[in-house]
């Protein structure tokens, strides 16, 4: 009797799909997106041309770069260890993958739940797809720390975009967009190549339908249409927003029916639109990792403008204690790297990008200027892509008075800034612009040349005025080789703006290694993860005033100088030093010529002798010559 009262109370396969539908979600009214349950729907309905497969469940958004589900259920009473079930499974993802290259598939008894992820790299790879069992594919990977109970679909697709940023697949990504705009679209100017991705990423991140096949027309008008709708509401804010789709409007390619090419360009967009709207910030900005990559390709004559290095702007956000309630300001903002990181660190800390304090964040707490168009554009695109602040930036000259109202008018509580170097671009008159226009005890930090504001301070054109009205309290010396292929040596210099430095003393430190090795083409990257490790400790120990590791630690008189000098090698002479010396006087006395003497010695002891070795010594006999 009780096996005939288990058997009827035993869950149905059909049960549990009804059961299923419920808790994903798939019987929502959702727009742009088919899904649902049952077995008389067939793949070649859902769009899968020639595929009569019947799935359990699917969820397939219009949209295929994001994720898509699928669903096999089974009776209760049924093992879903069996390895046949995991292969039908399989054989379905790998159909839905032909459209989709993230694709979620779920196994379920109502008991028992398997969770597979399925990534595969089809946009950068044009490859013949190999036929595989489930087991012998590395795309193919169970979810081993999965929910244990069946959630809604928002908590699957979420598996995806919680995976660590790759940041080398950023770098391999790069270099494609880069080689086939250059190459296969003629676009000569790198900074049109970086706004036209930069754009093209806008139109990804507003719902721009991009897909293989699309001829380069469409392509084109596609994103400038989407382009027009991401920022009308904003325009009314900020007129100056239209200078982005001018400049994108500008661009030219001398090159536009290579199919293959705009097949590829487009899946590489795809590809970094999904790392930039991956939660796995971690206070990396993958956009600044993106812009920085692309600045490589600058020929010599056009490095003026130098962007500065992710882990640069991380260093300095925190040497600054910038928090989420802090208003973030950069004069000379280039891309938006610092406002960027500022924005990805502040929304770490209030709990992610789903929660409404990251939507202020985004609208009112970080501000930047840029004088040069095509910067400014990709500035507004870069925050565009984070969908926020946009508002916020202002194509202007950070030295004129325009500039220094604007800024008058936020509420700025720390600067982050890495100016141009160059005294033709006003270096020292952004940063006394920046200074004198912030309130007071606004911290600042500038990165700068080695003797930057020593040189200007000796000429007393800004170096006394700068002091005068603002404290200078650390000067941090960096890397060598910071900014690669740049051969500059450069500090930050941290300020206390409105408060004067009434010969208060300078705290100097000097960090010698970052950790970044240089890879053949690709830069210099973090390849062993010491930065992070580094970073910690430098934080710490400029905050506490010491450093116990490295005694780097100098007290700086700004009487006496503005930079953090290394110390001087004591002088020593080697008794080899003091015997060539002498023996060069010696040579001269007797007007012998030093180069030939030394040069017929040579050949005497190599060619007129012999030479024997006892123990560890060499012993040289001179053969008697008539000579």
């Amino acid at each position: 009797m009780d096996f005939f009262a288990n058997f009827a109370n035993m869950k149905t396969e059909d049960s549990i799909r009804n059961q299923a539908e419920k808790v994903l979600g798939f019987d929502d009214n959702e727009e742009h997106v088919k899904q649902g349950t049952g077995q008389i729907t067939t793949f070649n309905q859902l769009g899968f041309k020639g595929i009569s497969q019947k799935p359990d469940g699917w969820y397939l958004p219009d949209d295929t770069t994001e994720v898509a589900i699928i669903l096999e259920t089974k009776a209760e009473d049924e093992e879903i260890d069996d390895e046949a079930h995991v292969e039908q499974l399989y054989n379905y993802i790998r159909i839905v993958n032909e459209h989709y290259h993230r694709v979620c598939g779920i196994l379920y008894n109502s008991n028992t739940i398997r969770v597979f992820k399925y990534v595969y790299d089809s946009s950068l790879l044009k490859k013949k797809r190999a036929v595989l069992k489930w087991d012998d594919d590395p795309e193919f990977e169970e979810v081993k720390d999965c929910a244990p109970t069946l959630q809604n679909k928002s908590y699957y697709k979420k598996l995806f975009s919680s995976e660590k940023i790759n940041k080398m697949l950023i770098y391999t990504i790069t270099k494609r967009i880069n080689d086939t705009l250059h190459v296969d679209f003629g676009i000569k100017n790198l900074y049109h190549r970086m706004i036209f991705t930069a754009c093209a990423l806008v139109a990804k991140r507003y719902g721009a339908q991009l897909w293989e096949g699309m001829d380069f027309t469409l392509l084109k008008s596609s994103i400038l249409s989407t382009l027009h709708k991401s920022i009308e509401e904003d325009r009314k804010q900020n007129l100056k927003l239209d200078i982005l789709e001018e400049v994108y409007a500008k661009i030219d390619m001398n090159y536009t029916s290579n199919q293959d090419a705009i097949d590829l360009f487009v899946n590489c967009v795809t590809q970094i639109s999904e790392l930039v709207n991956s939660d796995a910030w971690h206070g990396e900005d993958v956009m600044g990792v993106f812009f920085n990559e692309f600045n490589r390709y600058k020929k010599k004559s056009e490095r003026g403008q130098v962007l500065t290095p992710d882990h640069i702007t991380s260093l300095m956000y925190r040497l600054l204690d910038v928090n989420k309630d802090d208003y973030v300001f950069d004069g000379t903002c280039g891309t938006g790297a610092f406002l960027v990181k500022s924005m990805s660190n502040m929304i770490n800390e209030v709990g992610g990008v789903a929660t409404k304090e990251a939507a202020e964040i985004k609208k009112c707490h970080l501000f930047g200027i840029e004088m040069d168009k095509e910067l400014y554009a990709l500035a507004c695109a870069n925050m565009l892509i984070h969908k926020d602040g946009k508002t916020n930036l202002d194509q202007n000259d950070m030295r004129s008075e325009s500039a220094a109202r604007w800024l008058r008018s936020k509420p700025i509580t720390k600067v982050l800034m890495n100016p141009p170097y160059e005294r033709k671009y006003g270096c020292m008159e952004i940063v006394q612009n920046v200074l004198d226009n912030v309130k007071k005890g606004t911290k600042c930090a500038f990165i700068l040349p080695d003797k930057k504001l020593e040189k200007d301070f000796t000429d007393k054109k800004f170096g006394n005025k700068l002091l005068k009205k603002h404290r200078l309290t650390t000067i941090v010396k960096l890397p060598v080789d910071t900014f690669f292929g740049i051969s500059v040596t450069t500090f930050i210099f941290i300020f206390e703006a409105g408060i004067p430095q009434d010969s208060k003393n300078i705290i100097g430190y000097y960090i010698e290694d970052d950790g970044l090795e240089t890879v053949k083409n690709q830069g210099r990257h973090d390849i062993h993860n010491e930065w992070q490790k580094r970073e910690d400790y430098w934080v710490q120990a400029i905050h506490d005033g010491e450093d116990p590791k490295y005694g780097s630690k100098q007290i700086i008189k700004p009487s006496e100088r503005l930079s953090y000098q290394l110390p001087e090698k004591p002088f020593v002479v080697y008794e080899e030093d003091f015997m060539k010396t002498m023996m060069d006087y010696e040579l001269y006395t007797r007007g012998i010529d030093s180069k030939v003497f030394e040069k017929e010695l040579m050949q005497t002891i190599l060619y007129g002798s012999n030479i024997n070795k006892k123990n560890d010594t060499a012993i040289i006999q001179i053969k008697k010559t008539s000579k």
